[in-house]
Parts: structure tokens; sequence; C-alpha cells
């Protein structure tokens, strides 16, 4: 294996992992349908094995959803350690500005330690209150909101505390968390060009909206195993990483089979076998197996994530032996063989359509619908199909490729990043099965439009969604 990035690269055998063992958890992952978009597994500090399923590539960068948390506990803890707070201030002392009117005695009584650690007294997700803010002060929005519990003593998962966290290093340093943590955490890691959304007045979402790549993930990882040392140098102070990543709250029954009832630290989740993690809506993980000296960074699009985790804990945390092995020649060409051929392929179906040439060029009119679509349009040409739609944001095109991955940029899907690779075959003879690969997400839609005379059907399903897997059915007329 090659040496070319910031991991050392080595065999699993001589890190101490039978390379079968990457194998089954491979192919259990693709035989159980988990759609994995990346792994890469660390261990002693060399990666022993990684793999990107095509269209996902080592290059490009996958969203993170919650796994941002832990990149935002991380910004605490620099700023812990350069004085400018402490985990213990009162919440409520660096917004005076924003106090509301009337303070209870929980909101007065809320530390930072209880944004971190997911235990500020509140009954319900603040995040949603955020967002229904008109003035765009998500700030005060957070403030405003009931804390029923006395903070310290009840656990929620709360992603607007998390966006508290990034406000407060924000208002102390004087920078967004993605620029605070440039020359402390991501150059000295090699993290290159992250992005990271804001709220409407400029702060990094701090409980979502990083985007960075697979090795970024694992290199994070690394530097949280090596107890906050990267390259023999101190990222972070090591009692810091102690506490995140050590039960701070109870969020359930341990002795439970379940990796979200392990306790939860600063922003970071406990595991099961002494593990812990970061990880994201839909299968993004960063998994540190302090005990096996491993770390797991994987990205994928899955609605069950606990499924992963079993996968790992079954197949992968077991095989780990304190010793190298003995090199396993027909097992590690097995294995690179299957890493060099992960794909995630177009749907099947026929590339072309005696029907194309009929709807080639026609616009449908829309009937009312809730997403505003008014017209679409199909073109075929040259083993291309492009599908133009017009809604109230504007008019949107993609063009797919006949049974094959097109990539380009799309602004059709609204709430998902532009980059896709499309693809568009006739999956019967009169439905033509768009699908849109967005390979910096989590996310692919289907769009199934089924033609019958004059009239289209547009029905599109989305793998994973906060919401609603399946979108409002559009109609149209030639």
């Amino acid at each position: 294996m090659t040496t070319h990035t910031r991991l050392p690269r080595s065999t699993p055998e001589a890190q101490g992992i039978p390379s079968a063992a990457i194998s089954v958890f491979i192919e259990e992952a693709e035989k159980s349908e988990l759609e994995l978009h990346s792994f890469m597994l660390v261990r002693n500090g060399h990666v022993v094995a990684e793999g990107w399923w095509k269209p996902y590539a080592p290059e490009r960068p996958h969203m993170l959803f919650s796994l941002t948390k832990s990149f935002t506990s991380t910004a605490v803890g620099l700023a812990v350690a350069e004085g400018r707070l402490s985990v213990d201030d009162p919440v409520l002392s660096f917004f005076p500005e924003e106090k509301p009117e009337q303070v209870g005695p929980h909101l007065a009584a809320m530390r930072v330690r209880h944004l971190l650690s997911m235990s500020t007294g509140h009954a319900k997700d603040t995040t949603g209150y955020m967002h229904r803010r008109r003035d765009g002060n998500w700030v005060k929005a957070f403030l405003e909101q009931p804390v029923r519990y006395q903070p310290g003593t009840h656990f929620l998962y709360n992603s607007g505390a998390s966006h508290m966290l990034s406000a407060i290093v924000q208002k102390l340093s004087g920078q967004p968390l993605s620029e605070y943590l440039g020359s402390r955490l991501f150059e000295p890691l090699g993290i290159q060009s992250p992005t990271w959304e804001t709220d409407p007045r400029g702060i990094n979402t701090g409980g979502w909206g990083l985007k960075i790549t697979t090795e970024d993930i694992a290199c994070f990882g690394q530097m949280y195993l090596q107890k906050g040392v990267w390259n023999g140098k101190r990222i972070l102070p090591e009692a810091w990483v102690a506490e995140a990543t050590s039960k701070q709250v109870s969020n359930g029954d341990p002795s439970t089979p379940s990796d979200w009832q392990q306790g939860y630290g600063f922003q970071f989740w406990r595991c099961q076998h002494g593990a812990y993690r970061g990880d994201g809506a839909f299968g993004q993980y960063c998994v540190v197996m302090p005990d096996q000296q491993a770390v797991l960074a994987i990205t994928s699009g899955v609605g069950n994530m606990q499924a992963v985790l079993d996968l790992v804990w079954k197949h992968l945390l077991p095989a780990m032996s304190a010793a190298p092995l003995p090199a396993v020649l027909t097992a590690q060409g097995a294995l690179t063989k299957k890493l060099a051929g992960l794909a995630l392929l177009p749907p099947k179906g026929k590339a072309a359509s005696p029907l194309a040439e009929r709807i080639s060029g026609r616009t449908y009119r829309m009937e009312r619908n809730p997403l505003g679509v008014r017209w679409a349009r199909f073109d075929f040409s040259g083993g291309q199909c492009t599908l133009r739609m017009r809604d109230r944001r504007g008019e949107h095109q993609v063009t797919c490729g006949a049974g094959s991955w097109l990539e380009g940029s799309t602004t059709l899907l609204d709430r998902i990043p532009p980059m896709v690779a499309a693809s568009a075959v006739w999956s019967a003879a009169d439905t033509l099965l768009i699908t849109l690969r967005s390979y910096e997400t989590p996310f692919v839609h289907r769009m199934a439009c089924r033609f019958d005379g004059d009239q289209v059907t547009i029905g599109t399903t989305v793998n994973v969604s906060f919401g609603p897997t399946t979108l409002p059915e559009l109609k149209g007329r030639a």
C-alpha cells in the first residue's frame, strides 16, 4: 500500500487484523443493504483498509451532520485551554444583551458544561425554534425557551445547545469556528478547505454543517486516540480529551446492546466495548477504540445506524490481536480486489426506448402541487437525458447518463448541495427512472416518470430523510 497521504499505510496483518475479517465486514454491510459510502480503518496509527463506493471518492468531502458537534466541542476545549472561558461559566454571562425579561432559576443555573453534555434542562430540542426565529437571532431563540429541569439532571439531545457553544467561542474569539479552528486544528491535521454552514447572523452551526473528507475524519479520531497529540505536537490538553470522551451524563440503560445508551460526554457518545464516537445522521461515524488502538471513519446513507456499529463489534473489533499476524497473501489479495471494485451502480434498466423520441422536447404542464413545480421537459440526445423543471425557485436542469453515472451539478433538488451523479434508465416500457446521487451527502433521489399518452406522472423518493421519504406526486400534461 502507498504512503502518499497523512496517515501511513500498512497491511492489516502487520497491525494484527486478518484481511478476511475486513472483507467479511464489507460483504455483510452490502448484503444487509447498508449503503456505506466510504470507510477508513486505522490501527496503531496505520491505515490498514480504506474504500470508497464510486461515485464517492477520497478527495470528495461528505456532510457530517452531527459529527460536527465533536469538532465544536474541540473548539471549546481549545478556548478553555487558552483561558477564554471555563466549563462552569454561566451561559447567560456571555449574552447579557440577549437575556430574556424573565430569567428562571434553571436558565440562571445553566453552565457551559450543560451545553456540552446535552443536559441543559430543556424538555424539547431548541433547534426548531431557532429556525423559526424571523430575525435570525438563534441565540435569543435558545435563551427564550422554557428550561423545565434542573441543568445537569436530564439528558436531551439538543442541537441548539451545540449552536450555543459555537456562538460562545465566536463571541470570545471574534472568529467563527471555521476560522478559529483553522490554525489550531484544521491546518495541523491537514484538513484542507473545510466548509461549514452558518446561521443567519454568520455563526457556524455548532450542531451540524461541517463537510470534510473521510481521511480528515480519521485523522481527527487518531488525534483523540493519541490523547490530543498529532505528529508529536500537542493540539488539545490530555485532560480535555479524557473529560470530553468520558461519561458526563447518563442517557439510558448501559446494559442494553445499544450504542445510544452508554452515556454521553462533551459532544461525544460513549459506545459499547469501552469505545467512544462522534456521529452524524444517516451514518457518519468517527469511532475511537482505545483498547484496540483503532479508529474507524465511515460516511454513508443509512437509516439504521446501530446496524453499522453492530457489524463493527461483530467482525472488526474481536478480530484485532495485540501482535502482528502472519501474512495471508490470498486473503490480502482478495481484500485489495474488493476495495478496488467498490461501487454503487445505477439502477438496472434499458438505456433507450422508442418512447424517448416521442416525448423528447415536449413540455409537460403540471397540476398544482405542494412542491410548486410548474412544468417539466425531457430531452434525449447523444446517449443522455436532460430533465428541465421550473418551480417557485426558478428553472433547473440536470443531465443524466443513459444507464451510467454522469457527474455534474444541479439546483433541481432543494436543500442539498448541487454536485450529483445522475443516471436515467427505462425501468419499464413506459417508465423513465432518474436517479440523482448527491455524492457529498447521504441523499439519493429517485424519480419514476411514467408516461401515458400526453400525460406524465412523477413519483419521487429519497433514501433517507428527517421527514417523509416519499415526496408529493407530480402530474402533468403535454
